[in-house]
Formats: C-alpha cells, sequence, structure tokens
C-alpha cells in the first residue's frame, strides 16, 4: 500500500493538480476576453499597488479592524506553504526519487510551523461557527475543506512522532496530501491560483475605473 500511494497514486495526484491548475488559469484568462469594462483598463499600476497592499500584514482597512484574523491568517498561509515545501523528510523523497534536493528547516521548526496550521484550523472552524456573518455564508464544503487542509498537517505531525502505527499514519498522510493537491484546483482552495488575479482585478476596478482605493 505504502509503494502505491508514494509511486501510482502520488504521479496522479500531481498530474491532476498541474493539468488542473493550468486549465483553470486558462479558463479564466479565456474568460476575460469577453469581459468589456474592467479587463481592457487592467492597469499594472493599480494592480501592483492592490497586491503589495495586501501582502503585507495590517496594510489596510480590513486587516486593521481585525487584529487577530489577520495574525493567524498570514502565520497559516505561511506556514500552510513553507512547511511542506521545505521539510526535510519531503525533500528527501524528492532527493531519492528524482535527485532534486534544496535547504531544509530544522525538524523543530517544521513541528512549531504545523502546529501553527493546525491552530489556524480550529481557530477558522470556531469562527465559522461563532461569527453570525461568516456564519451565514458557510455550508457543508468549507467544513470539508478545513478537514481536506488540516489533515496532512495532522497525520504528518501523528506519523513523525510515532504515537501510533507509523506506517498505517504514513499511508493516512501521504493519502491526505494527494487528496489536498487534488483538491487545489476545483474548490475555494483554488484562491492560491487565483490571489493575484484577483487582486489585479479589484486593484484596477477600483483605482484605475472608479478612481478609489481596495485598501
Amino acid at each position: 500500500m505504502y509503494e502505491l500511494v508514494r509511486g501510482p497514486l502520488a504521479w496522479a495526484a500531481f498530474i491532476i493538480f498541474i493539468a488542473g491548475s493550468l486549465y483553470r488559469i486558462i479558463y479564466m484568462l479565456a474568460g476575460c476576453k469577453k469581459e468589456k469594462i474592467v479587463f481592457p483598463h487592467m492597469s499594472l499600476k493599480h494592480s501592483l499597488a492592490s497586491l503589495v497592499h495586501w501582502v503585507i500584514p495590517f496594510n489596510n482597512q480590513y486587516m486593521k479592524q481585525r487584529p487577530a484574523f489577520t495574525i493567524v491568517t498570514f502565520a497559516f498561509h505561511i506556514c500552510l506553504v513553507v512547511t511542506p515545501i521545505f521539510l526535510l523528510a519531503h525533500i528527501i523523497l524528492w532527493d531519492e526519487s528524482w535527485n532534486i534536493s534544496w535547504w531544509s528547516m530544522s525538524d523543530t521548526i517544521a513541528d512549531y510551523m504545523t502546529i501553527i496550521v493546525i491552530a489556524g484550523c480550529i481557530f477558522f472552524l470556531y469562527r465559522r461557527l461563532t461569527d453570525p456573518v461568516v456564519k451565514n455564508v458557510t455550508d457543508a464544503s468549507d467544513y470539508l475543506l478545513l478537514a481536506i487542509t488540516a489533515l496532512p498537517f495532522i497525520t504528518g505531525f501523528i506519523a513523525y512522532h510515532q504515537w501510533f502505527d507509523y506506517k498505517t499514519m504514513l499511508i493516512i498522510h501521504i493519502l491526505a496530501g494527494e487528496i489536498m493537491l487534488i483538491a487545489i484546483p476545483f474548490t475555494r482552495l483554488s484562491h492560491m491560483l487565483f490571489f493575484v488575479f484577483t487582486r489585479a482585478y479589484f486593484g484596477s476596478e477600483q483605482g484605475h475605473v472608479k478612481h478609489s482605493k481596495d485598501w
């Protein structure tokens, strides 16, 4: 089972992730040609201004009004992306499979970053359950996506500390990671693909068309 999830299923997950992501981006860019108001007036200046203001913590009014949410969101997303890329165990697998390696973080740092991701998922779950505004726009798929996001980190944490049967937890961890990869292009997790385009769109719409700021 380990060889199956590490081999064919891993290849399938990466292929679906890459192909699905390319399809979504190409489909979105093709649809831009039909848009007659904002896209013909896209502004590099306002696009970059919007992007800069939204990637710097507390650099817009929305973030300033929600300090706890801002801190958790930035910490969560940084750890979510950085941890799997620079985790030593993952890099070793890349090196064994394709003779590719790069700098890795210490296991201790990765442990703390994993905890931050898990804590972030708990925070977002609590927010969806208690914040009336967020709760009103939440459906079952949002809870499923939280589970899909959290599971690779929870199982990876358990496997690393060998709290249960290591081989079983490792298989579940790999499967959870593959499910998350496959889900990214086809669910709301795709915001990781479209963040730059979204900020460019809103920045141009507000700054170049409406002559206002989106931050």
